[in-house]
């Protein structure tokens, strides 16, 4: 399981065609929507009869309808079918659309456009959830978040490159033609794409398909709702395409009416914006070193809120330099913005807003390909796709409310946005206590400590495991769990459990209290009928067999609760050892833990994993050598 760069998925015959076809996919969709929208807004008005405001919200609305009405259908059937064909025929569906598209461009037909848009719509909402669906099935847990990594940034990239094309090609003086043969081409490049996807198997040939897009949503609602990290996590992302959405339509009135500026300072903008959530995505992967490492989202959630608010600062900062560089009658070009005291630290502010998302969402949509049923995956990102879709149709009403009720800035509204993301942010982490867990693991392995594994292939991908250790300081627990990509529940004994101002954090971590069962019986056979279930429902469990923290450094007896474990649950047994954490200040070294002043940051710590031991074989005594010889001299 040796992490690499996610840039070598680029090389892979698994990741490759996907990649190229999901991100012409998103080209294509981008140039085509927005290309409409400039002739619609320039154009059409007049021959159609109709509004421009009227025309433009149509268009949009249109493009966005297949998702509620279509992807839960999508979802059923790429659970249903064979992922590589569904998407093959979504693609030739993309080339016959367009191909339509080309000749309704060339005779100016409106109308027979806007219903265009909304096929183009309905193939995305059918391309959605087999784009997500299928990647689990291509790659690894080590390749997972890399490979969303690299989609986000793709997408992103690509939803950039579309709309500046589109506005490249649009005041041509045969607009109409080039616009067909690129949108022709983009599609006809995306089906050939497609073919070198590779098979991947139908998760649930049986499903019979519930054709009614309501009651198929509401079960696998119901459904979802019974695995709260799926569940938040997919609010979590809903929320970020609100953010986006509002970010992204303010643009154009926040160019105008705040910096004073044209058309190419929106397209500045937005491709800051674009280029930051790329470059988050991929930092992303690189932070979580290549595993689902949820510990990032708190991260990009603060820098959400942090360079939110600041925006506001920096927009408000900026008024009167921009009312003394510019005329009554002068619009701010970037070469003339970027001369302007201040502007540097606006785009800085929105790049980040950008990066700090990209690290948001990366894991979220991570989590939910790794976590969800394999037989139901592609329904549960069908519902995500219709929540986000929600999502953004609300966001558009609370801009209305927000700038025309209220009569709020612009700046005022990304402030508001910002402060509605810390409380949202704070609700998805009290509700699934392992964002938060596991990002306080992070932010320890980044700081206090430097912690490289070795043997870690030798823990099993999936299925139940016990993983006993030796006990070293009251860190343990934390290390072990930010080294291990798997979540990890741990046997703790109760008075660390319990110990003031940890309690809090052991009962986010879901430890699992135990103590000698002549202290409290009821507490001994609870914790071992928790284990048990754990084990069998399929999860990690880490015990420390000596029942306390080391005095001396050295490895005490172990305990013969371990035995009991697996002659109950017989499962794999993966021996571990501590090696560099004694003398800690989480370590009775040198006196009690945590009465003495930290004397070093940084430290090397090494965490060694032997293959695993069968159940019949996991003697108490057995483990106890194995893991001496696992830790050696190094205490």
């Amino acid at each position: 399981m040796a992490h690499h760069s996610p840039l070598a998925l680029m090389r892979s015959r698994k990741f490759l065609p996907f990649f190229l076809t999901q991100a012409l996919g998103a080209f294509n969709d981008n140039v085509f929507k927005n290309a409409l929208l400039l002739l619609l807004t320039f154009s059409a008005g007049s021959s159609l009869g109709m509004d421009i405001n009227v025309l433009v919200n149509l268009a949009a609305g249109l493009f966005i309808l297949p998702f509620f009405l279509i992807s839960p259908m999508a979802g059923q059937i790429a659970d249903k079918y064979e992922k590589s064909a569904i998407i093959r025929w979504v693609k030739l569906g993309e080339v016959i659309i367009m191909t339509l598209a080309a000749v309704a461009l060339i005779y100016d037909a409106y109308a027979a456009l806007l219903l265009l848009l909304l096929a183009m719509g309905t193939q995305s909402a059918f391309f959605g959830p087999v784009k997500y669906a299928i990647m689990p099935q291509h790659l690894n847990d080590r390749d997972l978040v890399g490979g969303n990594a690299l989609v986000e940034m793709g997408t992103f990239l690509a939803i950039l490159a579309g709309t500046i094309l589109a506005g490249v090609l649009s005041p041509l003086s045969e607009a109409s033609t080039w616009i067909a043969i690129t949108v022709v081409l983009l599609a006809v490049a995306g089906y050939v794409a497609s073919r070198g996807i590779p098979e991947a198997a139908a998760s649930n040939p049986g499903l019979k398909i519930d054709w009614n897009p309501f009651t198929q949503l509401a079960e696998i609602w119901r459904q979802t709702r019974g695995n709260q990290a799926v569940f938040q996590s997919i609010l979590a992302i809903s929320w970020f395409w609100f953010l986006g959405a509002s970010y992204l339509t303010q643009f154009p009135n926040f160019t105008k009416d705040v910096l004073s500026a044209g058309a190419g300072v929106v397209t500045l903008l937005l491709a800051v914006f674009s280029v930051g959530i790329a470059i988050g995505s991929m930092l992303c992967e690189r932070l979580s070193h290549g595993r689902v490492e949820l510990g990032i989202v708190p991260i990009g959630a603060l820098g959400l809120t942090v360079f939110g608010a600041d925006l506001y600062f920096a927009s408000v900062a900026l008024q009167l330099p921009l009312a003394q560089a510019a005329g009554p009658e002068l619009l701010h070009t970037i070469s003339s913005l970027w001369g302007v005291e201040g502007s540097g630290r606006l785009l800085v502010d929105l790049g980040f807003i950008g990066l700090s998302g990209g690290l948001f969402i990366v894991p979220l949509y991570a989590l939910i390909q790794q976590r969800s049923a394999a037989e139901r995956r592609a329904q549960v990102i069908a519902a995500n796709n219709v929540l986000n879709a929600l999502f953004m149709v609300v966001s558009a009403v609370f801009a209305i409310v927000c700038l025309s009720v209220l009569a709020l800035s612009i700046p005022t509204y990304f402030l508001v946005l910002a402060l509605i993301n810390l409380l949202v942010s704070i609700y998805v982490f009290r509700q699934v206590p392992e964002f938060a867990f596991r990002f306080i693991i992070w932010i320890l392995g980044h700081t206090i400590y430097r912690v490289r594994t070795v043997g870690l292939d030798n823990l099993p991908e999936d299925g139940p495991a016990l993983l006993v250790c030796n006990h070293v300081s009251y860190a343990d627990a934390v290390i072990i769990g930010g080294a291990i990509y798997r979540p990890v529940r741990f046997v703790m004994d109760r008075t660390i459990a319990g110990m003031p101002g940890m309690r809090w954090f052991f009962r986010m971590a879901k430890t699992i209290p135990i103590c000698s069962e002549r202290a409290d019986a009821a507490v001994y056979q609870a914790a071992f009928a928790e284990i048990q279930a754990c084990l069998e429902a399929g999860e990690v469990v880490c015990i420390f067999p000596e029942g306390r923290l080391t005095t001396d450094g050295e490895i005490a007896q172990f305990r013969k609760g371990v035995e009991r474990i697996v002659a109950t649950t017989p499962v794999p047994v993966v021996p571990m050892a501590l090696q560099g954490l004694w003398g800690s200040v989480f370590s009775h070294a040198g006196g009690t833990a945590l009465t003495k002043l930290p004397r070093r940051f940084w430290s090397k710590i090494t965490l060694v994993l032997a293959a695993p031991e069968s159940p019949e074989m996991a003697t108490a005594e057995r483990l106890q050598a194995r893991v001496e010889a696992l830790r050696g001299d190094l205490k």
